[in-house]
């Protein structure tokens, strides 16, 4: 019988110390980092996932995983960080109203203060996916984080720009969810619910619509993110393997983040949630608002075939490149979708080495 991989494990980078690094933020949510270190090093990379996702999406053990790959590339001293969007912890399984002013104001901040309370002031490198490029992007051009020596992130940052179908399951999504299902949170796993529950009816009515594979969890995850079949990558950039456990890798997420995409969408660009918000008066309303005092260079790196934010990369780069030239950079992944460029099969190959590069071009 072939062994299962098990949910959370650190199997993935056998030859580094994992430690594990508690913290609580200002709103009072426990969080934690995870350090893989071999030895300390100038340059320190944090790895932040997006939404659904978990520190696990780079260190899987499947593949040569990012956290891996790293630590072979000299990047001896490696942390990931859980935060409040993680599978990993209960919140988004509950009714809440989180948003991205919530991460990008008290979330990385305490992250990177405990970090810090370990590396000194060492140069920090931080490369994120998806919705956590968004939030660090509102953190860093928010001015509630600084010193950052390089940002790399996929997919998407400070403009999302989702396609049509998208835009409409976010104008009617969480409302459906949250009022006429009585679902706080969507699940992938909603493919394993107990028989005629609604979790296990809406979860067979979105695969009547998804005939490309037979993984429910998979269909689940296209009905969430993206309009595509699949929407969140290609399927032959996966491991068999990765493939069937989609739903340990991308788990249950609250409705209400999707509320504050939609503004976000329709403004072009990261906003304020609630500017009337007074817990979040020191965030700008507009978050491009200071982009030319911001002096960390930026990687944006995006598959061609994304199916979640299209062109929101390319764009943004277009955008901060009329604000500040010759500060960042844009690289485009022939072959790749929204997530594959970091839990893909062939990665370390394709992706991995032009983040690398621009690290160590950064480390200088």
């Amino acid at each position: 019988m072939e062994k299962r991989i098990a949910r959370y494990t650190l199997e993935g980078v056998p030859d580094a110390r994992a430690t594990m690094h508690p913290f609580t933020t200002a709103d009072g949510l426990g969080l934690y980092l995870t350090r893989f270190h071999r030895a300390d090093c100038d340059d320190v990379v944090l790895l932040l996932h997006g939404l659904t996702a978990s520190s696990d999406m780079f260190i899987m053990p499947e593949h040569r995983n990012f956290a891996g790959f790293l630590l072979d590339e000299g990047f001896s001293d490696v942390w990931t960080l859980d935060f409040r969007m993680s599978s990993r912890f209960p919140y988004d399984a509950e009714t809440h109203r989180y948003t991205f002013d919530d991460i990008a104001h008290w979330d990385f901040p305490a992250a990177l203060a405990e970090l810090r309370s370990h590396v000194g002031d060492r140069r920090v490198h931080v490369v994120a996916h998806c919705t956590g490029g968004i939030a660090f992007a509102m953190s860093l051009f928010g001015g509630a984080v600084d010193g950052i020596a390089s940002f790399t992130t996929n997919s998407v940052s400070l403009t999302p720009r989702p396609p049509t179908w998208s835009r409409i399951k976010l104008a009617l999504g969480p409302a459906t969810e949250e009022y006429l299902l009585g679902l706080p949170f969507v699940d992938p796993r909603f493919g394993d619910a107990p028989p005629l529950t609604r979790a296990w009816l809406l979860s067979r009515l979105v695969s009547l619509f998804h005939r490309e594979c037979e993984v429910r969890a998979c269909h689940m995850a296209s009905f969430m993110w993206g309009s595509g079949h699949p929407a969140l990558y290609e399927h032959a950039n996966l491991l068999p393997v990765t493939h069937e456990r989609m739903a340990d890798l991308l788990s249950a997420t609250g409705a209400h983040y999707y509320r504050h995409v939609r503004k976000m969408a329709r403004a072009g660009h990261a906003v304020k949630y609630d500017p009337s918000d007074s817990r979040h008066a020191d965030l700008p309303d507009d978050y491009l608002a200071n982009a030319a005092e911001i002096t960390t260079p930026i990687l944006f790196i995006a598959g061609d075939h994304n199916h979640v934010f299209p062109d929101a990369n390319a764009y943004c780069y277009k955008l901060l490149e009329e604000i500040t030239p010759g500060l960042h950079e844009l690289a485009i992944l022939p072959g790749y979708g929204h997530i594959d460029p970091f839990i893909g099969k062939n990665s370390h190959i394709d992706v991995f080495p032009k983040i690398v590069d621009f690290l160590k071009r950064k480390a200088a």
